[in-house]
């Protein structure tokens, strides 16, 4: 039976977080590492853990006491990283995101969901709707957040349809002239 805690991140996590994002937008994006997109993962701490208002969560398989180490585990000997989740304080860009998406969540009132990955082993079991609502909890108790949001890309398999069961998607962008860049953006209830 596996055990699971979800906590803060500590810097000791971070090479074993970096893992599990990297994995992913290599097996599961199929894009690999791209600095435009990814520079957050090179840089977690960076990116969230010294920003007071961001934040970085780990998952811990606590049944794997074999997840010791830099950059394997948790860095304490207590198990493996296996799913990660962060917001940070930033809306969405424009380019390449529509005008009045940017103006609708800007940055500093928005806490943007990000880097919601869990590995493949570990999915079903709810670490990533756990993750999330950690996330949300911290959204409503720094008091500055009015939104949530996020993208994700359609082609992942299963990301749309879970966005869809925790919030409302605000805009398709295969169904805007031209496709854009097929995104589905979201906005997530914080309570």
């Amino acid at each position: 039976m596996r055990s699971y805690c979800i906590r803060p991140a500590t810097p000791d996590d971070l090479g074993a977080a970096r893992a599990v994002m990297l994995d992913t937008v290599y097996r599961d994006f199929g894009t690999g590492y791209v600095p435009h997109w990814h520079a957050d993962i090179i840089d977690l701490a960076g990116a969230y853990l010294t920003p007071a208002r961001h934040a970085l969560l780990v998952a811990v398989d606590e049944s794997d006491s074999a997840g010791t180490g830099k950059g394997e585990g948790t860095g304490t000997g207590a198990g493996t990283v296996v799913a990660t989740a962060a917001l940070d304080s930033r809306g969405p860009a424009h380019p390449p995101n529509p005008r009045w998406l940017v103006d609708r969540y800007p940055s500093g009132e928005t806490a943007q969901l990000r880097r919601v990955y869990v590995r493949q082993d570990h999915r079903r079991h709810g670490l990533a709707r756990a993750l999330v609502r950690r996330l949300l909890e911290f959204a409503a108790a720094d008091g500055g957040y009015r939104a949530v949001y996020l993208h994700t890309d359609p082609a992942v398999a299963g990301a749309e349809p879970f966005w869809r069961s925790l919030g409302k998607a605000v805009c398709d962008e295969r169904e805007e002239p031209g496709g854009g860049q097929g995104i589905v953006h979201f906005e997530i209830p914080m309570t």
